[in-house]
C-alpha cells in the first residue's frame, strides 16, 4: 500500500520540508544488521485542530511500514485523523535523576504561578 499526503493541515510536516528524505521500502522489510527492526514512536492526532498525543510504540523496517502498522494498531475504530512515526533514536528526554536540577529554578518564581493572583468574584471561569 503506498501513502500519499495531497492536503497538508496545521501541524503536518509536508514531504519537501520533512527530514530524511523520501519514504522508501527495504528490500523485503528485512530487519537491520542486528537482527531487529526499528523501534519507533507513533503520534495520532484525533481530531483536525488538536495536538498529536503518544500513542505507543512498535517495532517496523521503515517509516512507510511504521505508518501502516500504527494505522492498523491504533486506529482501528477510526480514532485518529493525522499519525506521526519517530523513530526513538531521534527522541531526547530529560534525565530522572537530573529533575531537581532542572525543575528547581521555576520553584521561586511564584509569580508565574495563577496562584498568586487574586481573581475578582466577577470571573467565573479561569
Amino acid at each position: 500500500m503506498k501513502f500519499s499526503i495531497k492536503k497538508y493541515y496545521y501541524g503536518d510536516i509536508p514531504d519537501e520540508n520533512a527530514g530524511g528524505g523520501e519514504l522508501k521500502k527495504t528490500a523485503a522489510l528485512s530487519p537491520d544488521s542486528k537482527g531487529s527492526w526499528l523501534l519507533w514512536e507513533i503520534f495520532i492526532r484525533s481530531k483536525q485542530g488538536l495536538d498529536h498525543k503518544h500513542a505507543g510504540s512498535l517495532h517496523a523496517a521503515d517509516a512507510a511500514m511504521a505508518i501502516e502498522n500504527a494505522r492498523d494498531v491504533y486506529t482501528r475504530r477510526q480514532e485518529g485523523v493525522s499519525i506521526w512515526a519517530v523513530e526513538s533514536k531521534y527522541i531526547h528526554a530529560t534525565n530522572p535523576d537530573e529533575a531537581e536540577s532542572l525543575y528547581e529554578p521555576a520553584s521561586d518564581k511564584i509569580y508565574r504561578h495563577p496562584s498568586f493572583y487574586d481573581l475578582p468574584d466577577e470571573v467565573k471561569h479561569m
